[in-house]
């Protein structure tokens, strides 16, 4: 994970769903363990929360899902700014790892990430100098940042180096390709979240679908423009049949393997579909295949 982080398999597994709340209530926290569980079984090493997955109930099920494999598993976890999540004063950051340490009952965080930009007025120097300290007490082992932009990100990089950064990317949604280049170019590690759009590249959401969660509000982006996405996903359909894989292993190999990425976060309360995941990490795309994708996406509906 860039040039100074850990290794870690190229599919990871997001434990936003696991929070229940934006997704809707888990059916019951035994089944979402079996899901994690799987997807260590299936070679998956580390597992991405937050502090505000679902309040806390997250990362607490995440402790409970790895207690008797810690040292197996690479946690990464998120605190986010106020008033979403504690903040990102010193005092605060600081609080919020001593929280994250309680409910994912462990002694240290393997990741720790800012989870997006404050826009609160503190300064993000003060924010990293904190992450810095953290490190330093042994209580974090490398430190990283979500949704930021370059110069964010640089401003960090004067103080201590970042070892990752964690943006939005997939097929439907690559208006961070550059920053993620440039990412790799810097040693920074790039671990992408949202690598299937949401569910959308999974071939599973069709014209009639309902949202019932947080994707029922969105009206921009791919999500907004929900007719055109699902056309893109129509035409890579063959492109997955011809490769005997599917939509959703095809969007996750072609993550993998854009200039920058270090891996993907996928993440899913379904056993079945978090070891169609892991398996994903054994794709290897060629050029022509590559092209084929970028043909499909940029054909006309």
């Amino acid at each position: 994970m860039g040039s100074s982080g850990p290794e870690i398999s190229v599919i990871g597994y997001g434990a936003w769903e696991a929070g229940g709340a934006d997704w809707g209530p888990n059916d019951s926290e035994e089944a979402v363990i079996t899901a994690m569980h799987a997807a260590l079984d299936a070679g998956i090493d580390w597992i991405d929360t937050a502090e505000v997955y679902g309040d806390g109930v997250s990362e607490r099920i995440v402790g409970r899902a790895v207690a008797d494999r810690r040292d197996d598993v690479l946690i990464a976890s998120k605190v986010a700014p106020a008033p979403e999540g504690t903040g990102f004063r010193p005092e605060q950051v600081r609080s919020a790892c001593d929280a994250s340490l309680g409910r994912l009952g462990t002694d240290r965080i393997d990741l720790y990430q800012l989870h997006w930009p404050d826009e609160t007025g503190v300064p993000i120097e003060e924010t990293w100098g904190a992450m810095v300290e953290l490190i330093g007490s042994g209580k974090v082992r490398f430190a990283g940042v979500s949704n930021f932009d370059r110069e964010q990100i640089e401003r960090c990089l004067a103080i201590r180096h970042v070892d990752s950064l964690q943006p939005e990317f997939s097929l439907l949604a690559r208006e961070e390709q550059e920053v993620i280049r440039w990412c790799g170019e810097a040693g920074v590690g790039v671990i992408s979240y949202s690598p299937l759009g949401a569910g959308l590249l999974t071939g599973a959401v069709g014209p009639g679908t309902t949202f019932t969660d947080w994707r029922s509000a969105q009206t921009e982006g791919y999500l907004g423009d929900l007719e055109g996405s699902l056309g893109a996903v129509d035409r890579l359909r063959p492109v997955a049949e011809r490769l005997g894989i599917t939509l959703a292993q095809l969007a996750l190999a072609w993550n993998v393997a854009q200039p920058g990425v270090t891996a993907a976060i996928a993440g899913s309360r379904n056993p079945e579909h978090v070891r169609g995941n892991a398996a994903a990490a054994d794709i290897e795309l060629d050029d022509s295949e590559i092209s084929a994708i970028e043909d499909a996406l940029s054909t006309p509906a």
